[in-house]
């Protein structure tokens, strides 16, 4: 008895001391343990408020690249690059011929321009010097001004003053006459402008129905209705009615600013022969 009592109070002491490291690994790091967590916990929670913060940053610098890309290839890709490009696309052939109806318009519209311009004098101040000469009667000095005098109004008053001896209805009918002749060389080449003008936009409807015709036979020869089959041919077809009726456009604008010119100068003629005519008759009058 006495040693079975003896073996349950050894077992009982090993038990507790083998129970004493255990509770001390279980017990004893128990605060640090706690700590951690809420440590671990608090870094969890931060990082994930902190994770919208960051994904939005990365997507704002992600936007921002992806402006600054596109504001790059804006930027590389000029108006001349996508002229060049489109010319390209619209059937070279087609586009070659709306160029040039462009250019050679341009061409007659540069020409008038610069004789119109060339024209022009300031026919009040010029009509006052010659009605101070004729009243002087220094005849061949009012013609020398007028030689001397570019421009329709200072020749159909030369052509005045060449038959300045004779009848003022004579007189009249010369500059009736020759300012006829100066009122066609005014509008010399105007009628190639208009050509041009009916012309460019012709061509872009060709170009539309040549472009047609191509997308009908590139359905045939797949044998079925694609958007990207029809869409080649339709893009050629507009892109020349595009050109062609930006050609006429332009063309157009620089008709109606020759046109608006030609009636000024025709105006100055008129203004000046009625003008000529009284100071004829006036130095007639005096003679």
């Amino acid at each position: 008895m006495k040693k079975i009592l003896a073996c349950f109070c050894l077992s009982i002491v090993l038990m507790a001391a083998s129970a004493v490291p255990v509770y001390a690994q279980q017990v004893t790091p128990k605060t640090p343990a706690t700590a951690v967590l809420k440590t671990q916990k608090a870094v969890d929670d931060s990082a994930a408020t902190d994770r919208p913060a960051a994904d939005s940053a990365m997507l704002v610098q992600d936007d921002s690249s992806v402006q600054n890309d596109a504001s790059e290839v804006a930027e590389d890709k000029s108006f001349h690059q996508l002229l060049k490009s489109k010319f390209i696309e619209g059937n070279a052939g087609f586009m070659s011929l709306v160029a040039l109806a462009l250019v050679i318009g341009l061409a007659f519209c540069i020409e008038r321009i610069i004789y119109l311009s060339l024209s022009e004098i300031n026919a009040k101040k010029f009509m006052a010097d010659l009605d101070d000469k004729l009243m002087a009667g220094d005849i061949e000095g009012a013609k020398t001004m007028c030689r001397e005098t570019r421009g329709p109004v200072a020749s159909i008053c030369y052509q005045g003053l060449l038959r300045v001896g004779e009848s003022i209805d004579n007189i009249e009918r010369s500059v009736v006459s020759y300012g006829t002749v100066q009122s066609a060389n005014l509008e010399k080449g105007c009628s190639w402008i208009t050509l041009f003008i009916a012309m460019a936009p012709s061509l872009g409807f060709l170009g539309t129905v040549i472009g047609m015709v191509m997308a009908f036979d590139q359905i045939q020869t797949a044998g079925d209705i694609s958007p990207t089959i029809v869409a080649s041919g339709m893009k050629v077809a507009l892109i020349t009615t595009i050109f062609g009726i930006i050609v006429a456009l332009v063309l157009q604008i620089f008709y109606n600013y020759i046109l608006s010119k030609i009636d000024h100068v025709t105006s100055q003629m008129e203004e000046s022969a009625i003008s000529l005519l009284d100071s004829v008759m006036k130095y007639k009058l005096k003679k």
